[in-house]
């Protein structure tokens, strides 16, 4: 009997603000730069696309949107400050519960969502449109899959070191510029059970996301920051180990972070 996969789901947030008011941002991306993307990961069979916008109802992202996404997609640049914090700790919370994986594309380093995901003020250097080329540090790596050992990007915004971040996990990808700056530009954090992935290129006035290799990092980075679907579940708690829950249950005196000994839970006795 074929058993069928659950595709994994896919939210791309987008401010949507430069490319409605920017006429270089608007002849680039006429439909957002979210739509960009997502009409190029709609390719593939194994996602289900879903686009979101901070102007939308509830910023985009209301609650059965949110719970109902294993990776979500954001860039922001121009209104940081207008995305509502409770929506950042609810962000924040379902990738550290394991339950959606977070990638920041470009001037998202500074959104609210991806500083409390990593915890840092994510400042940076900046500078003039220039050309770009970026290193494959990590070929091995699974978001390194089928990309070159560098490659042009012919027009691209100057980010530039220090970049204040956490040490990463993975730093798969490094950039250098015309002017001669060199930056970190792709990189892995893992924070307790969620994976996140930050990668530099993207600008609103610069066609990175119609670069073949920048959207397939995209997309090996979406399958990598997916939840796994055979993990146990991981709770937002710490659980409390007691000899005699069964009992504690039977009497009604059990509290939601009681949890078996482990010898209990293999089935082991002495």
């Amino acid at each position: 009997m074929e058993t069928t996969e659950r595709k994994i789901r896919v939210t791309l947030w987008n401010e949507f603000r430069h490319e409605k008011t920017n006429e270089a941002a608007k002849a680039l991306y006429p439909e957002g730069i979210h739509a960009c993307i997502g009409k190029y990961l709609a390719q593939f069979p194994q996602f289900e696309i879903k686009l979101a916008a901070l102007d939308d109802p509830d910023q985009g992202l209301p609650d059965e949107v949110l719970n109902a996404t294993d990776v979500l997609i954001w860039w922001g640049h121009m209104a940081h400050g207008e995305v509502n914090d409770a929506l950042v700790t609810k962000i924040q919370r379902r990738v550290y519960l394991g339950k959606m994986g977070f990638i920041a594309l470009h001037s998202a380093h500074h959104s609210k969502p991806f500083r409390a995901i990593v915890g840092t003020t994510g400042n940076l250097t900046w500078g003039r449109e220039q050309r770009e080329i970026m290193w494959n540090l990590l070929p091995s790596h699974p978001i390194a899959a089928g990309v070159p050992k560098n490659f042009l990007i012919e027009e691209e915004e100057l980010y530039a070191e220090p970049f204040f971040i956490p040490q990463p996990n993975e730093l798969i990808f490094g950039s250098w510029y015309e002017d001669g700056y060199i930056f970190r530009a792709g990189m892995t954090f893992l924070r307790d059970a969620g994976r996140i992935f930050y990668f530099q290129p993207g600008h609103e006035t610069c066609p990175s996301f119609h670069n073949p290799h920048v959207l397939r990092v995209i997309k090996n980075a979406v399958l990598w920051t997916a939840p796994s679907e055979e993990k146990y579940e991981y709770r937002d708690e710490c659980p409390h180990v007691v000899q005699n829950l069964a009992e504690r249950i039977a009497a009604g005196k059990a509290k939601s972070n009681m949890t078996d000994p482990v010898f209990t839970e293999l089935g082991i006795k002495d």
